[in-house]
């Protein structure tokens, strides 16, 4: 046991969400850097040319969008809260048990209302509604791992969402046209 009363194992496993993190971090930045190269080389004229423009956040702008996208932002930002809990406490209680549930309720949700949104490609789908159906199909192959005993199973399958569905889906809510760029950046 360490000092906190998590198991070794329990107490490794923060650093694997935190080096996946990174990994997540590392892909987004790699596929901004792929898909706009003078973002990192020229950042002045990528600022300009993108129109960043740092201001205080204008909320009225969630408030003005569709139903469906506060619907998404509501889940979305409900499952990383509980999703940082969640990687931080001890395993296997029943408050990780309560609050697991409810993430998957919030992910679900999240991954489900991405489906009606559709407006940042013209009506049709897009490379992050990719990470919706993975979310669609990985959270009952999670909750099935572990209602079998497969922790291991569990734990792969509940940090990739976490790190893909929430963190590396969510930095592409920055990208220059979306509704989190307009509200923080734009």
């Amino acid at each position: 046991m360490d000092p906190h009363g998590k198991s070794i194992s329990q107490a490794s496993d923060r650093w694997s969400g935190l080096r996946n993190a990174a990994l997540g971090v590392g892909a987004a930045t790699l596929i901004v850097a792929l898909t706009a190269p003078g973002a990192f080389t020229d950042l002045g004229a990528f600022a300009q040319q993108v129109r960043f423009q740092p201001h205080a956040p204008d909320f009225s702008r969630i408030a003005a969008a569709p139903a469906v996208v506060q619907v998404h932002l509501f889940s979305a930002l409900t499952a990383l809260a509980i999703g940082v809990v969640l990687m931080m406490r001890v395993k296997g209680t029943t408050l990780h048990k309560l609050l697991g549930w409810t993430w998957v309720l919030a992910m679900g949700s999240t991954a489900v209302s991405s489906l009606f949104i559709r407006e940042i490609n013209h009506g049709a789908f897009s490379f992050i509604h990719l990470l919706s159906g993975w979310t669609i199909i990985g959270l009952p192959g999670a909750v099935y791992a572990i209602k079998r005993g497969k922790v291991s199973a569990h734990r792969k399958a509940m940090t990739g969402m976490f790190v893909g569905g929430l963190l590396v889906a969510g930095l592409f809510t920055f990208l220059p046209g979306r509704l989190l760029w307009t509200v923080f950046l734009g």
